[in-house]
Protein backbone atom coordinates (compact mmCIF):
# COMPACT_ATOMS: atom_id res chain seq x y z
CA UNK A 1 0.00 0.00 0.00
CA UNK A 2 2.73 2.37 0.78
CA UNK A 3 4.02 2.46 -3.16
CA UNK A 4 1.03 2.67 -4.15
CA UNK A 5 0.95 5.46 -2.14
CA UNK A 6 3.93 6.70 -3.67
CA UNK A 7 2.85 6.26 -7.21
CA UNK A 8 -0.35 7.93 -6.67
CA UNK A 9 1.30 11.09 -5.67
CA UNK A 10 4.20 10.95 -8.16
CA UNK A 11 0.92 11.18 -10.88
CA UNK A 12 -1.29 13.76 -9.15
CA UNK A 13 0.25 15.80 -6.73
CA UNK A 14 -0.68 19.31 -7.30
CA UNK A 15 2.97 20.21 -6.62
CA UNK A 16 4.79 17.73 -9.07
CA UNK A 17 3.63 19.68 -12.36
CA UNK A 18 5.95 18.77 -14.94
CA UNK A 19 6.39 18.04 -18.75
CA UNK A 20 6.34 14.31 -17.53
CA UNK A 21 2.71 14.93 -15.92
CA UNK A 22 1.39 16.06 -18.81
CA UNK A 23 3.05 12.65 -20.98
CA UNK A 24 1.79 10.47 -18.22
CA UNK A 25 -1.68 12.08 -18.92
CA UNK A 26 -1.64 11.67 -22.60
CA UNK A 27 -0.67 8.24 -22.36
CA UNK A 28 -3.93 7.54 -20.44
CA UNK A 29 -5.79 8.92 -23.04
CA UNK A 30 -3.28 6.62 -25.76
CA UNK A 31 -3.99 3.85 -23.86
CA UNK A 32 -7.49 4.77 -24.20
CA UNK A 33 -8.28 5.10 -27.44
CA UNK A 34 -7.46 1.93 -28.47
CA UNK A 35 -8.98 -0.55 -25.75
CA UNK A 36 -12.37 1.68 -26.87
CA UNK A 37 -11.84 0.69 -30.86
CA UNK A 38 -11.51 -2.81 -29.21
CA UNK A 39 -14.72 -2.86 -27.59
CA UNK A 40 -16.57 -1.10 -30.63
CA UNK A 41 -14.98 -2.80 -33.11
CA UNK A 42 -16.09 -6.34 -31.87
CA UNK A 43 -19.29 -4.86 -31.50
CA UNK A 44 -19.71 -3.56 -34.98
CA UNK A 45 -18.99 -7.02 -35.96
CA UNK A 46 -21.43 -8.90 -33.19
CA UNK A 47 -24.14 -6.28 -34.99
CA UNK A 48 -23.40 -7.61 -38.70
CA UNK A 49 -23.92 -11.39 -37.39
CA UNK A 50 -27.14 -10.53 -35.52
CA UNK A 51 -27.90 -9.00 -38.69
CA UNK A 52 -26.80 -12.25 -40.78
CA UNK A 53 -28.80 -14.27 -38.63
CA UNK A 54 -31.89 -12.06 -38.35
CA UNK A 55 -32.08 -12.03 -42.09
CA UNK A 56 -31.20 -15.66 -42.68
CA UNK A 57 -33.84 -16.13 -40.15
CA UNK A 58 -36.77 -15.19 -42.82
CA UNK A 59 -35.89 -18.45 -44.57
CA UNK A 60 -34.15 -20.40 -42.33
CA UNK A 61 -35.91 -22.43 -39.85
CA UNK A 62 -34.30 -23.51 -36.46
CA UNK A 63 -34.03 -26.61 -37.86
CA UNK A 64 -34.69 -28.44 -40.98
CA UNK A 65 -35.37 -32.28 -41.73
CA UNK A 66 -34.66 -33.72 -44.86
CA UNK A 67 -34.26 -37.30 -45.79
CA UNK A 68 -30.84 -38.72 -46.04
CA UNK A 69 -32.08 -40.78 -49.03
CA UNK A 70 -33.43 -39.13 -51.87
CA UNK A 71 -34.49 -35.03 -52.63
CA UNK A 72 -37.80 -35.70 -51.83
CA UNK A 73 -40.27 -37.88 -49.04
CA UNK A 74 -43.70 -37.81 -48.41
CA UNK A 75 -44.97 -36.58 -45.29
CA UNK A 76 -47.48 -39.42 -44.49
CA UNK A 77 -44.24 -41.21 -43.26
CA UNK A 78 -43.82 -38.81 -40.11
CA UNK A 79 -46.21 -39.30 -37.33
CA UNK A 80 -46.97 -35.49 -37.24
CA UNK A 81 -49.26 -35.64 -35.01
CA UNK A 82 -46.58 -36.90 -32.39
CA UNK A 83 -44.51 -34.31 -34.07
CA UNK A 84 -46.52 -31.49 -32.78
CA UNK A 85 -46.74 -32.49 -29.29
CA UNK A 86 -42.85 -33.30 -29.46
CA UNK A 87 -41.68 -30.97 -26.16
CA UNK A 88 -40.36 -27.67 -27.16
CA UNK A 89 -41.58 -27.50 -30.90
CA UNK A 90 -43.51 -24.26 -31.38
CA UNK A 91 -44.27 -25.08 -35.49
CA UNK A 92 -43.62 -27.16 -37.79
CA UNK A 93 -44.34 -26.67 -42.14
CA UNK A 94 -43.59 -29.08 -44.88
CA UNK A 95 -41.90 -26.90 -47.97
CA UNK A 96 -40.86 -28.40 -51.90
CA UNK A 97 -37.76 -26.31 -53.40
CA UNK A 98 -36.50 -26.24 -56.88
CA UNK A 99 -34.47 -24.17 -58.79
CA UNK A 100 -36.47 -22.80 -61.61
CA UNK A 101 -36.51 -20.49 -64.57
CA UNK A 102 -38.51 -16.72 -64.15
CA UNK A 103 -40.07 -15.11 -67.43
CA UNK A 104 -41.76 -11.87 -67.27
CA UNK A 105 -41.80 -8.88 -69.17
CA UNK A 106 -39.44 -10.57 -71.86
CA UNK A 107 -36.94 -10.82 -69.12
CA UNK A 108 -35.57 -14.07 -68.19
CA UNK A 109 -33.26 -15.11 -64.41
CA UNK A 110 -33.48 -18.38 -62.41
CA UNK A 111 -34.13 -18.82 -58.56
CA UNK A 112 -34.97 -21.34 -55.98
CA UNK A 113 -38.64 -22.14 -56.18
CA UNK A 114 -40.15 -22.69 -52.49
CA UNK A 115 -43.48 -24.07 -52.10
CA UNK A 116 -44.53 -23.80 -48.70
CA UNK A 117 -48.07 -24.84 -47.14
CA UNK A 118 -50.62 -22.44 -44.65
CA UNK A 119 -48.45 -23.64 -41.85
CA UNK A 120 -45.19 -21.91 -43.27
CA UNK A 121 -46.33 -18.47 -41.35
CA UNK A 122 -46.15 -19.68 -37.98
CA UNK A 123 -42.78 -21.09 -38.97
CA UNK A 124 -40.95 -18.20 -40.35
CA UNK A 125 -41.85 -14.47 -40.12
CA UNK A 126 -42.02 -13.94 -43.81
CA UNK A 127 -45.27 -11.67 -43.12
CA UNK A 128 -43.25 -9.04 -41.38
CA UNK A 129 -40.65 -8.48 -44.47
CA UNK A 130 -43.51 -8.32 -46.92
CA UNK A 131 -43.25 -3.96 -47.59
CA UNK A 132 -45.66 -4.20 -50.81
CA UNK A 133 -49.00 -6.34 -51.58
CA UNK A 134 -50.05 -9.38 -49.46
CA UNK A 135 -48.18 -11.79 -47.55
CA UNK A 136 -50.84 -14.77 -48.52
CA UNK A 137 -50.03 -17.03 -51.12
CA UNK A 138 -53.49 -18.46 -51.33
CA UNK A 139 -57.47 -16.46 -51.46
CA UNK A 140 -59.29 -19.03 -52.25
CA UNK A 141 -58.76 -21.52 -55.12
CA UNK A 142 -55.89 -18.64 -56.40
CA UNK A 143 -52.48 -18.72 -55.90
CA UNK A 144 -49.78 -16.09 -55.31
CA UNK A 145 -46.54 -15.63 -55.77
CA UNK A 146 -44.14 -13.74 -53.52
CA UNK A 147 -40.94 -11.71 -55.03
CA UNK A 148 -37.70 -10.54 -53.63
CA UNK A 149 -37.68 -6.56 -54.73
CA UNK A 150 -34.83 -7.34 -56.23
CA UNK A 151 -35.71 -10.14 -58.37
CA UNK A 152 -38.68 -7.55 -59.33
CA UNK A 153 -36.59 -5.11 -60.29
CA UNK A 154 -34.37 -7.51 -62.55
CA UNK A 155 -37.76 -8.99 -64.31
CA UNK A 156 -39.09 -5.26 -64.83
CA UNK A 157 -42.50 -5.79 -62.62
CA UNK A 158 -42.48 -1.89 -61.56
CA UNK A 159 -46.03 -2.75 -60.19
CA UNK A 160 -47.95 -5.32 -58.50
CA UNK A 161 -50.99 -4.57 -60.59
CA UNK A 162 -51.46 -7.24 -63.20
CA UNK A 163 -48.13 -8.56 -62.78
CA UNK A 164 -47.23 -12.09 -63.67
CA UNK A 165 -44.30 -14.75 -63.73
CA UNK A 166 -43.98 -17.51 -66.09
CA UNK A 167 -42.60 -20.68 -63.57
CA UNK A 168 -40.33 -23.30 -65.58
CA UNK A 169 -39.73 -26.41 -64.39
CA UNK A 170 -37.80 -28.89 -65.66
CA UNK A 171 -39.96 -32.30 -66.49
CA UNK A 172 -38.46 -34.97 -65.28
CA UNK A 173 -38.24 -38.53 -66.84
CA UNK A 174 -38.62 -36.36 -70.16
CA UNK A 175 -35.52 -35.35 -72.68
CA UNK A 176 -35.62 -34.65 -75.92
CA UNK A 177 -33.02 -32.61 -77.65
CA UNK A 178 -35.44 -32.22 -80.96
CA UNK A 179 -37.93 -30.22 -78.99
CA UNK A 180 -36.32 -28.23 -75.96
CA UNK A 181 -39.72 -26.58 -75.09
CA UNK A 182 -41.34 -30.18 -74.30
CA UNK A 183 -38.95 -30.01 -71.76
CA UNK A 184 -40.23 -27.87 -69.33
CA UNK A 185 -43.65 -27.43 -67.78
CA UNK A 186 -44.91 -24.09 -67.17
CA UNK A 187 -46.90 -22.32 -65.25
CA UNK A 188 -48.11 -18.40 -64.74
CA UNK A 189 -48.64 -17.12 -61.07
CA UNK A 190 -49.50 -13.53 -60.22
CA UNK A 191 -47.51 -11.43 -57.85
CA UNK A 192 -49.29 -11.33 -54.34
CA UNK A 193 -46.23 -9.23 -52.32
CA UNK A 194 -42.70 -8.27 -52.59
CA UNK A 195 -40.75 -8.63 -49.47
CA UNK A 196 -37.16 -6.81 -48.61
CA UNK A 197 -34.00 -8.66 -46.83
CA UNK A 198 -30.72 -8.62 -48.18
CA UNK A 199 -30.10 -8.28 -51.77
CA UNK A 200 -28.87 -12.03 -52.24
CA UNK A 201 -31.62 -13.36 -50.90
CA UNK A 202 -34.07 -11.40 -52.90
CA UNK A 203 -32.56 -12.61 -55.63
CA UNK A 204 -32.25 -15.79 -54.93
CA UNK A 205 -35.56 -16.97 -53.59
CA UNK A 206 -38.99 -17.02 -54.50
CA UNK A 207 -42.17 -18.28 -52.44
CA UNK A 208 -45.24 -20.24 -53.90
CA UNK A 209 -48.17 -22.26 -52.29
CA UNK A 210 -47.02 -26.35 -51.91
CA UNK A 211 -50.26 -27.52 -53.94
CA UNK A 212 -49.21 -25.48 -56.73
CA UNK A 213 -45.39 -26.11 -56.34
CA UNK A 214 -46.16 -29.60 -56.53
CA UNK A 215 -47.94 -29.64 -59.51
CA UNK A 216 -45.24 -27.83 -61.28
CA UNK A 217 -42.71 -30.15 -60.48
CA UNK A 218 -44.82 -33.06 -61.36
CA UNK A 219 -44.41 -34.45 -57.29
CA UNK A 220 -47.88 -34.74 -56.02
CA UNK A 221 -47.99 -35.38 -52.15
CA UNK A 222 -44.08 -34.65 -52.25
CA UNK A 223 -42.13 -32.32 -50.07
CA UNK A 224 -38.50 -31.52 -49.81
CA UNK A 225 -37.82 -30.86 -46.35
CA UNK A 226 -39.78 -29.86 -42.79
CA UNK A 227 -39.06 -26.67 -41.33
CA UNK A 228 -39.24 -26.40 -37.18
CA UNK A 229 -39.32 -23.21 -34.66
CA UNK A 230 -38.30 -24.04 -31.56
CA UNK A 231 -40.50 -22.95 -28.64
CA UNK A 232 -37.09 -21.21 -27.36
CA UNK A 233 -34.18 -20.05 -29.69
CA UNK A 234 -31.46 -21.14 -27.18
CA UNK A 235 -33.30 -24.92 -26.70
CA UNK A 236 -33.14 -26.10 -29.97
CA UNK A 237 -29.98 -28.02 -29.37
CA UNK A 238 -31.93 -30.14 -27.40
CA UNK A 239 -34.77 -30.16 -29.36
CA UNK A 240 -33.00 -31.44 -32.46
CA UNK A 241 -31.87 -34.33 -30.00
CA UNK A 242 -35.23 -35.23 -29.34
CA UNK A 243 -36.25 -35.35 -32.96
CA UNK A 244 -33.27 -37.47 -33.50
CA UNK A 245 -34.26 -39.64 -31.41
CA UNK A 246 -38.18 -40.00 -32.63
CA UNK A 247 -37.68 -39.77 -36.44
CA UNK A 248 -34.02 -42.33 -36.68
CA UNK A 249 -31.35 -42.54 -39.36
CA UNK A 250 -33.22 -42.24 -42.42
CA UNK A 251 -34.10 -38.28 -41.86
CA UNK A 252 -31.35 -35.05 -41.41
CA UNK A 253 -31.98 -33.02 -39.05
CA UNK A 254 -29.68 -29.57 -39.37
CA UNK A 255 -29.86 -26.48 -37.24
CA UNK A 256 -29.40 -22.64 -39.33
CA UNK A 257 -25.69 -22.68 -38.21
CA UNK A 258 -24.82 -25.63 -39.50
CA UNK A 259 -26.71 -25.11 -43.17
CA UNK A 260 -24.99 -21.53 -43.00
CA UNK A 261 -21.73 -23.10 -41.36
CA UNK A 262 -19.25 -21.00 -43.86
CA UNK A 263 -20.88 -17.84 -43.17
CA UNK A 264 -20.92 -18.06 -39.76
CA UNK A 265 -17.50 -19.46 -39.38
CA UNK A 266 -16.61 -16.31 -41.87
CA UNK A 267 -17.74 -14.02 -39.26
CA UNK A 268 -16.16 -15.25 -36.42
CA UNK A 269 -13.05 -15.41 -38.13
CA UNK A 270 -13.14 -11.84 -38.89
CA UNK A 271 -13.86 -11.20 -35.89
CA UNK A 272 -10.72 -12.15 -34.10
CA UNK A 273 -9.02 -11.02 -37.04
CA UNK A 274 -10.20 -7.58 -35.68
CA UNK A 275 -9.40 -8.66 -32.98
CA UNK A 276 -5.87 -9.16 -33.22
CA UNK A 277 -5.32 -6.24 -35.18
CA UNK A 278 -6.38 -3.74 -32.73
CA UNK A 279 -4.19 -5.34 -30.07
CA UNK A 280 -1.45 -4.46 -32.43
CA UNK A 281 -2.81 -0.94 -32.29
CA UNK A 282 -2.91 -1.13 -28.63
CA UNK A 283 0.49 -2.27 -28.32
CA UNK A 284 1.63 0.71 -30.62
CA UNK A 285 -0.15 2.97 -28.58
CA UNK A 286 1.03 1.12 -24.84
CA UNK A 287 5.03 2.57 -25.93
CA UNK A 288 3.78 5.69 -24.77
CA UNK A 289 3.71 4.35 -21.13
CA UNK A 290 7.10 3.24 -21.79
CA UNK A 291 8.37 6.75 -22.50
CA UNK A 292 6.07 8.41 -19.71
CA UNK A 293 7.77 5.84 -17.22
CA UNK A 294 11.71 6.80 -18.48
CA UNK A 295 10.96 10.13 -18.33
CA UNK A 296 9.54 9.97 -14.83
CA UNK A 297 12.45 7.51 -13.48
CA UNK A 298 14.73 10.26 -14.52
CA UNK A 299 13.00 13.21 -12.94
CA UNK A 300 12.51 11.67 -9.93
CA UNK A 301 16.33 10.96 -9.00
CA UNK A 302 16.38 12.71 -6.28
CA UNK A 303 13.09 11.21 -5.02
CA UNK A 304 15.06 8.07 -5.34
CA UNK A 305 17.82 9.09 -3.28
CA UNK A 306 16.04 10.39 -0.70
CA UNK A 307 13.45 7.05 -0.21
CA UNK A 308 17.27 5.01 -0.69
CA UNK A 309 18.37 7.01 2.36
CA UNK A 310 15.25 6.38 4.87
CA UNK A 311 16.40 2.72 4.21
CA UNK A 312 13.89 2.24 0.38
CA UNK A 313 15.46 -0.80 -0.99
CA UNK A 314 16.05 -1.36 -4.70
CA UNK A 315 12.89 -3.88 -4.80
CA UNK A 316 10.51 -1.25 -2.86
CA UNK A 317 12.22 1.63 -5.45
CA UNK A 318 11.02 -0.86 -8.43
CA UNK A 319 7.76 -1.52 -7.14
CA UNK A 320 6.56 2.09 -6.89
CA UNK A 321 6.61 2.94 -10.29
CA UNK A 322 5.49 -0.26 -11.63
CA UNK A 323 2.54 1.09 -9.67
CA UNK A 324 3.11 4.10 -11.10
CA UNK A 325 2.81 2.47 -14.85
CA UNK A 326 -0.02 0.23 -13.72
CA UNK A 327 -2.00 3.26 -12.37
CA UNK A 328 -1.99 4.85 -15.84
CA UNK A 329 -2.37 1.83 -17.57
CA UNK A 330 -5.45 1.17 -15.80
CA UNK A 331 -6.49 4.88 -15.82
CA UNK A 332 -6.37 4.21 -19.60
CA UNK A 333 -7.88 1.23 -19.32
CA UNK A 334 -10.75 2.06 -17.37
CA UNK A 335 -11.68 5.03 -19.31
CA UNK A 336 -11.35 3.45 -22.63
CA UNK A 337 -13.88 0.53 -21.44
CA UNK A 338 -16.67 2.96 -20.31
CA UNK A 339 -16.41 5.21 -23.53
CA UNK A 340 -15.99 1.85 -25.72
CA UNK A 341 -18.92 0.69 -23.97
CA UNK A 342 -21.03 3.49 -23.48
CA UNK A 343 -20.63 4.35 -27.48
CA UNK A 344 -21.55 1.04 -28.02
CA UNK A 345 -24.70 1.20 -25.54
CA UNK A 346 -25.99 4.48 -27.36
CA UNK A 347 -25.81 3.27 -31.04
CA UNK A 348 -27.32 -0.26 -30.09
CA UNK A 349 -30.12 1.43 -28.26
CA UNK A 350 -30.53 4.81 -30.39
CA UNK A 351 -29.50 4.15 -33.69
CA UNK A 352 -27.08 7.29 -33.71
CA UNK A 353 -24.93 7.18 -36.62
CA UNK A 354 -27.19 6.17 -40.03
CA UNK A 355 -25.72 4.22 -42.56
CA UNK A 356 -26.63 6.71 -45.92
CA UNK A 357 -28.31 4.12 -47.94
CA UNK A 358 -32.12 3.35 -48.68
CA UNK A 359 -31.67 -0.75 -50.16
CA UNK A 360 -29.52 -1.51 -46.92
CA UNK A 361 -31.38 -3.88 -44.37
CA UNK A 362 -31.67 -1.38 -41.04
CA UNK A 363 -30.93 2.40 -40.99
CA UNK A 364 -27.88 2.43 -38.23
CA UNK A 365 -24.97 0.83 -38.56
CA UNK A 366 -25.65 -2.72 -36.64
CA UNK A 367 -23.97 -3.20 -33.18
CA UNK A 368 -24.54 -5.60 -30.62
CA UNK A 369 -22.69 -4.87 -27.30
CA UNK A 370 -21.47 -8.51 -25.58
CA UNK A 371 -19.93 -8.16 -21.52
CA UNK A 372 -18.01 -11.16 -23.10
CA UNK A 373 -16.17 -9.34 -25.16
CA UNK A 374 -14.63 -7.53 -22.53
CA UNK A 375 -13.51 -11.09 -20.79
CA UNK A 376 -10.89 -11.14 -24.07
CA UNK A 377 -9.88 -7.61 -24.40
CA UNK A 378 -9.00 -7.50 -20.01
CA UNK A 379 -6.28 -10.27 -19.86
CA UNK A 380 -4.72 -8.87 -23.02
CA UNK A 381 -4.40 -5.36 -21.61
CA UNK A 382 -3.58 -6.72 -18.62
CA UNK A 383 -0.77 -8.80 -20.22
CA UNK A 384 0.15 -5.55 -22.84
CA UNK A 385 0.29 -3.43 -19.37
CA UNK A 386 2.16 -5.94 -17.14
CA UNK A 387 4.61 -6.84 -19.83
CA UNK A 388 5.44 -2.97 -21.09
CA UNK A 389 5.89 -1.42 -17.67
CA UNK A 390 8.31 -4.42 -15.71
CA UNK A 391 10.20 -4.40 -18.99
CA UNK A 392 10.51 -0.80 -18.80
CA UNK A 393 11.15 -0.01 -14.85
CA UNK A 394 13.99 -2.83 -14.77
CA UNK A 395 15.73 -1.94 -17.74
CA UNK A 396 15.84 2.15 -16.61
CA UNK A 397 16.39 1.40 -12.86
CA UNK A 398 19.48 -0.87 -14.47
CA UNK A 399 20.54 1.94 -16.63
CA UNK A 400 20.09 4.58 -14.12
CA UNK A 401 20.71 2.89 -10.57
CA UNK A 402 19.29 5.26 -7.55
CA UNK A 403 22.67 7.57 -6.52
Amino acid sequence: MLTLFFARRYLFSRKSRSVVNLIAALSVVAVAVPVAAMVILLSVINGFEALIRNSGSIFDADLRITPREGRTFDPAVLDTAALSRTEGLAAWSAILEERILLEANDRQATATLRGADDRYGSVLPLAGQVTEGDARLRLGDLDYLLLGRAMARRLAIRSLAGAEVRLYAVRRNSFSPLLPFDNYTARTLPVGGLFEVDYDTENACLVAPLRAVQRLLDRPGRVSAILVRAAEPAAAERLRRTLGERLGDAFRIESREELSASVYRLVRYEKWGVFFIALLVLVDAAFSIVGALSMLILEKRGERAALRALGATDAFVRTVFRCEGYLICALGGALGLLLGTGLSLAQQHFGLIEIPADSFLTKSYPIAFRWSDLLAILPAFVLVAWSLTTLTVHNMLKKDPTP
